[in-house]
């Protein structure tokens, strides 16, 4: 009845991993044998493997399966995109909104697939700055339109719980390719993800 959420997990590297919680736990400080840690190396287990899945999907060949000819070419924007990645240095979470356009070149994707690709590059280790390097180079180099952009705004963790501890602050990364790096084709896309169109 209704609906319910399937995970397929590889049972060996999950037991591994599983393991190398135990001992992290252990090391800590912590019993693992508590009631309320019983359970916890095996679900940290699980979440991490969740958070890196994109090591293991191939973004050119998701955005490939939903590829058309069209003769669009106007700007397409797909704005405030939700992503939540894990920061390499620490392996703390970062999240924020990613913002992708392009102009076609007589190519089309299907929109579902550029947040599919943000997710791609997302859920691996990452720096923001090489995040937003990845998600550019890959539809450009797998759509080929005239130019796309990508902008990036997002929180770390490792800035608000440790280090230095600034809860506010906001770190924004861009990259243009191709007509994008016209001046007037940048300001109207920078303009377009900044206004509230509804």
């Amino acid at each position: 009845m209704g609906y319910k959420r399937f995970e397929e997990y590889n049972l060996k590297v999950t037991d591994e991993i599983k393991g190398s919680y135990n001992t992290i736990l252990n090391e800590l400080g912590e019993d693992p044998g508590r009631e309320g840690l019983q359970k916890t190396p095996e679900r940290a287990a699980k979440a991490m493997q969740y958070l890196t899945q994109g090591y293991h999907q191939d973004a050119a060949r998701i955005l490939k399966s939903a590829m058309f000819k069209e003769g669009y070419n106007d700007m397409v924007v797909v704005k405030d995109i939700e992503l939540y990645s894990l920061c390499e240095h620490h392996m703390l979470p970062f999240f924020g909104k990613a913002h992708v356009a392009y102009i076609p070149d007589g190519q089309i994707v299907g929109l579902s697939k550029i947040p599919r690709v943000v997710d791609v590059f997302a859920r691996r280790l990452q720096v923001q700055e090489r995040l937003t390097h990845d998600i550019l180079e890959c539809i450009n180099n797998t759509l080929k339109p005239q130019g796309v952009a990508v902008v990036i705004e997002a929180a770390h963790m490792c800035m608000m719980m440790r280090g230095i501890q600034k809860q506010n602050s906001v770190t924004t990364t861009s990259g243009f390719r191709g007509v994008f790096e016209k001046v007037e084709t940048r300001t109207e896309f920078l303009r377009l993800i900044g206004s509230d169109l509804s």
